[in-house]
């Protein structure tokens, strides 16, 4: 697995720090030395730059998330390629945790359980509202930043419905994280 240590470069992108790992990829947290802003950047891993699909699902994610403009979304900035041929996506850097994290502490009270949900529920509403099925919402995947909002991330295996252009994706594609799986996403059927 290719990674960079604090310093590397990806093009005006300098390395801090990896701030995580997941089935598609290992986020850094980074500065963009053109416009002097952190950035987050998920890389594709060097196993899967030769997988089709595993590029495919990237890419999507990129054009998903960058096609919502809402405070509840993570906002994509760019996709590109290093020079070795490895995928990056560069997304905003939120400060703060995610929901897992700070489950992982204790609970929550029901005031700031309902604020988390409403805000996943607006974001989600909006993907919906232009035929964007996310298919893996779960604590690991919203964000809390320090300002209390509430940002949905990795439309990875985002499902295209039909009223969207678009035909990237299969309905028939059994895909997520399956301990937070709806019985119809488990099974391949969404209407």
């Amino acid at each position: 697995m290719t990674t960079f240590l604090p310093g590397a470069r990806l093009g005006p992108y300098e390395i801090e720090a990896a701030l995580g790992a997941g089935g598609m990829g290992i986020v850094y947290g980074a500065r963009d030395t053109r416009l002097g802003r952190r950035v987050a950047i998920k890389l594709l891993p060097a196993d899967m730059t030769g997988d089709a699909a595993a590029q495919r699902r990237f890419l999507q994610e990129a054009r998903t998330a960058s096609a919502l403009d809402h405070p509840n979304i993570c906002t994509i900035y760019e996709i590109n390629e290093t020079s070795e041929g490895l995928n990056y996506l560069v997304m905003a850097y939120y400060d703060g945790e995610t929901l897992m994290s700070r489950l992982d502490r204790g609970p929550m009270s029901v005031e700031q359980s309902v604020d988390v949900i409403v805000q996943v529920l607006t974001g989600l509403a909006r993907a919906h509202a232009v035929g964007i099925v996310h298919r893996d919402i779960k604590p690991a995947n919203l964000m809390l930043t320090s300002d209390g909002t509430v940002k949905i991330l990795d439309f990875g295996v985002a499902m295209l419905t039909s009223n969207n252009n678009s035909a990237e994706t299969s309905e028939a594609d059994v895909v997520g994280t399956v301990a937070y799986m709806s019985p119809e996403q488990a099974t391949g059927y969404l209407p």
